[in-house]
């Protein structure tokens, strides 16, 4: 097949007479050793994939030449030096050997200028000495639907992958630190370097091509190579001395190598696991700090002790209870001086006798809570606690009823009670220092170092 014409490939007739039409324009021998562009030849296979052994060659999108798939650079390369085409952010494309399939049949059924920004080198020289390039990037809408159709493919592809090898039962493999060789599932091996050698290269669900990954490994740890921080060893034993002290257990997340072997790094065109991982760390930030202040908490009933009295709030019940029962629970922590843990005690405590249908003040028992609730009114027992050692006890911290919403609103009024209550201790005010010289005079310290200068 003859080389295409790349008609209006210098914008306004801007060609050297002598040039070759063929192609985007033949360079001479002499030029190629000058505009030979290193910088721009891409040493890792694009897309992440390791291209399969006996495919077919990679022609050149506009002559007959023709290079390995693993040779994919210096494709890149004879056709940037031979046509002048770059072809932008190449890592970027799922099947390489597709897309340039694609192209060598666009550009032969239109110019190459039609599909390709043209960048004009040594603009200032004269027209004779000046050269163009050809750019083709995903800026052309077709280029972008081509992309991302052959990323589409290829996660179908992938997902296909992981799917057979997820119910794949004849796997066989071998530890890579006690050669103990596994049958059945891939999971059952990697959950064994996991669980027994704190190994862990992520969930065997998020893995794909897994036997060759594991190949990957075990070839580094046979060149005596850390899998971390990837040092080589004179041995096997400080190799594993080395990974063993200094934790370095696991893959280096920095190598580009391992990225085809997880699923989500075939999710989204053009974005790495630790580009996909971040846009859900910053959505998880997000969500956090979303405005509540329309949050309306449900209100939370709480229960009477003596009956099946509910109220909204703890004051309201404790109304209810000093009329209905004459039994003042604010009354009685004041008086007693409750803190917190003990108004938790008493409750406890009532709920409990009043479960037995056991009267607290006489001890009495009865039949049911009606018998109880008629005696406590007829006899006034409901006020009538026992002395404070009786319900003060550690078992009572544990509630009665798990559900009970008054533990909930007992409030801790320490400070209140310490603030009304007569305390012991004596009241020390400071004195006022802005007279210090007078101060010092009039101290009651005077009199105490002349006292115990007498006695001494």
């Amino acid at each position: 097949m003859a080389a295409p014409r790349t008609q209006g490939a210098a914008r306004g007739g801007e060609e050297n007479g002598d040039r070759n039409r063929s192609g985007a324009g033949v360079v001479s021998s002499e030029d190629s050793k000058d505009c030979i562009l290193e910088p721009l030849s891409l040493l890792e296979s694009p897309g992440g994939t390791s291209s399969p052994e006996g495919s077919p060659p990679v022609p050149c999108v506009f002559c007959e030449e023709r290079f390995p798939v693993a040779q994919q650079d210096q494709l890149l390369k004879h056709m940037i030096i031979e046509h002048k085409v770059v072809i932008a952010d190449v890592k970027l494309v799922a099947d390489f050997p597709r897309y340039i399939l694609y192209w060598r049949k666009r550009f032969t059924e239109q110019p190459v200028t039609d599909f390709c920004s043209v960048i004009r080198i040594n603009s200032t020289a004269p027209p004779e000495e000046q050269d163009h390039y050809f750019l083709l990037c995903d800026v052309l809408p077709e280029d972008r639907v081509l992309r991302e159709e052959l990323q589409r493919r290829k996660l179908e592809g992938i997902l296909d992958q992981q799917q057979r090898e997820r119910n794949d039962n004849s796997f066989r493999g071998v530890c890579m630190f006690c050669s103990e060789e596994f049958l059945g599932n891939r999971s059952v091996l990697l959950n064994h370097m996991t669980r027994e050698h704190a190994f862990n290269i992520g969930l065997p669900d998020n893995i794909v091509n897994c036997s060759e990954f594991l190949c990957t490994l075990q070839k580094k740890l046979d060149n005596l190579q850390c899998l971390y921080c990837e040092k080589t060893f004179r041995d096997r034993n400080t190799l594993r001395a080395h990974m063993r002290k200094k934790q370095h257990r696991r893959i280096n997340p920095r190598n580009r190598e391992y990225d085809r072997f997880y699923v989500i790094n075939y999710l989204e065109l053009g974005k790495s696991w630790e580009e996909v991982q971040l846009e859900d760390d910053r959505e998880l930030l997000d969500h956090q700090e979303e405005d509540w202040s329309d949050w309306e908490e449900l209100p939370v009933s709480a229960v009477c002790l003596f009956c099946e009295k509910q109220a909204e709030t703890v004051e309201q019940l404790c109304v209810h209870m000093e009329e209905a029962h004459e039994f003042d629970l604010l009354k009685i922590k004041s008086e007693l001086g409750l803190n917190f843990y003990q108004q938790v005690k008493l409750v406890n405590f009532i709920r409990r006798q009043v479960h037995q249908c056991r009267c607290y003040g006489c001890r009495a028992k009865f039949a049911s809570r009606a018998d109880l609730r008629a005696h406590l009114e007829e006899a006034k027992h409901a006020a009538l606690l026992p002395a404070v050692e009786t319900w003060d006890q550690p078992q009572y911290y544990f509630p009665t009823y798990e559900n009970d919403s008054l533990l909930c609103t007992l409030s801790d009024s320490e400070s209140d009670l310490a603030a009304r209550e007569p305390s012991g201790d004596v009241t020390v005010i400071s004195e006022d220092t802005s007279q210090l010289h007078a101060l010092k005079q009039s101290s009651v310290l005077n009199q105490l170092l002349r006292q115990e200068g007498l006695r001494s």
